[in-house]
């Protein structure tokens, strides 16, 4: 049949040879992923030296289909279907960022491997097992990067990992990996993720038994809403983050920065409007000099709008703690804020216990950074690209880091930390929130 499909030379040709096949026929040609699949959602035959690879890595943009062509693989495997496959794998694992993101993407999703499937091949679900089970007895097991010992005793022929880029314990999960990677002739990975510039990551690329097929997000435009793709192009064409989760692209050695002067500029304000949230963020410095870091000092709120305002900068350079607690302080006053949000990193329980020294009533949440700088940027900078983040007021060094923040986490080759207490102050209002502490309350207004 796929013989006959590649005689095809015109669209009224297919046309009427799908309109003469038989319904089963049809049923077999709509459930055959190698007909309709692009050429970068199917594994190249070998390594580039001729050997047999080992790992798969699908590198792809939002919505170019890493997820379809991961599941469509699993379901070759685990069924036996050529020419992927020549039997049945019988022990396969599926590994996610958490246990919930294996079920909800990679199991249970639209493209996921419960749609994937016919009627009468699709594998069970067992979710008090934490498995899938095929009629023909082949069974995947769902893991977490969260929990790397988990993949310690089991040991698979197949492993579908999603969205590596993403996992906390990422190197000693893939470790863990490997060593249970140990069934059949020839054990076997994919692996599906939109690219960011991390270690492990790389040193997958780098593998001589490693595979890669990349994919954006226009590749994969006739199966997305068209508003969706040119809004996308409208709002990250050109970004650093566009170039990475549109294009798929490995974004490295860039000198420019995650924010775009014009997300800023454009929809700056000089009036605030009535906010409901208000919170004053805090990142300490390791040491007390004018050569150490900056103590990071960021108020920002949340609108009616439902947007996030940055209000004022009180960051300070090389000062003691009892002094950035005592701006902290003002700054929690002056603004009538909520809370203020510190990350403990560096200081743990002593920066809560400077902070309380000063005033033990004003309410504190303590947040701790368990992933890099630019992972933890990236949402905040979706939001500004987004317009749902809007400066009211210019604050010059604040923005300078901002636009220069590179892939090392540095801004001209120094620890940004205001835009690390920016980071907390968003997150907190927008990605995070707690419910306000009490009723609105009028900000103080301030004009340019």
């Amino acid at each position: 049949m796929r013989a006959a499909f590649s005689d095809c030379s015109t669209v009224d040709d297919l046309a009427r040879l799908i309109s003469a096949l038989p319904d089963d026929d049809l049923a077999f040609l709509l459930a055959d992923w190698q007909v309709w699949a692009r050429d970068d959602q199917l594994p190249p035959p070998t390594a580039p030296d001729g050997t047999p690879w080992r790992v798969w890595l699908i590198l792809g943009g939002r919505g170019a289909g890493k997820t379809r062509a991961g599941a469509e693989w699993v379901r070759s495997k685990a069924l036996g279907v050529p020419p992927i496959a020549d039997r049945p794998a019988r022990r396969i694992a599926l590994v996610g960022e958490t246990i919930a993101d294996v079920r909800r993407v990679m199991i249970e999703g639209v493209s996921g491997l419960l749609a994937v499937h016919a009627d009468d091949e699709r594998p069970r679900f067992e979710i008090s097992k934490g498995q899938l089970v095929w009629p023909n007895g082949t069974v995947a097991e769902i893991f977490s990067a969260e929990s790397p010992d988990g993949l310690r005793g089991p040991q698979f022929e197949v492993a579908w990992c999603d969205e590596l880029c993403k996992w906390r314990n990422a190197e000693e999960t893939w470790d863990m990996l490997q060593f249970a990677l140990r069934l059949g002739d020839a054990p076997q990975a994919v692996v599906t993720t939109t690219p960011r510039p991390q270690a492990l990551l790389k040193a997958v690329m780098a593998d001589a038994a490693t595979v890669i097929t990349r994919a954006s997000t226009a590749d994969n435009a006739d199966n997305l809403a068209p508003s969706f793709v040119a809004e996308m192009n409208r709002r990250y064409a050109g970004s650093l983050l566009g170039r990475q989760e549109l294009l798929g692209e490995l974004i490295e050695g860039e000198t420019g920065g995650l924010w775009r002067r014009a997300w800023i500029d454009d929809i700056r304000i000089d009036e605030l409007p009535e906010l409901t949230n208000i919170v004053v963020a805090v990142d300490p410095p390791v040491t007390a000099t004018v050569q150490s870091d900056a103590c990071g000092i960021i108020v920002a709120g949340r609108g009616r709008d439902g947007r996030a305002y940055v209000v004022d900068d009180r960051s300070l350079q090389g000062r003691e703690p009892i002094v950035w607690a005592r701006a902290v302080r003002a700054a929690y006053h002056d603004h009538r804020a909520d809370r203020v949000v510190a990350e403990i990193n560096q200081g743990g329980d002593l920066v809560v216990a400077v902070l309380k020294q000063i005033d033990d009533a004003m309410p504190v949440r303590t947040v701790r950074a368990t992933r890099g700088k630019w992972l933890r940027a990236e949402p905040v900078a979706a939001l500004y690209a987004e317009g749902r983040v809007i400066h009211a007021g210019n604050f010059e060094d604040l923005e300078i880091e901002m636009c220069a923040f590179g892939l090392d986490g540095r801004s001209h080759g120094r620890s940004p930390d205001r835009l690390d207490a920016l980071v907390w102050a968003i997150t907190d209002l927008m990605i995070d929130p707690l419910p306000p502490a009490r009723p609105p309350q009028r900000p103080v207004i301030r004009r340019l």
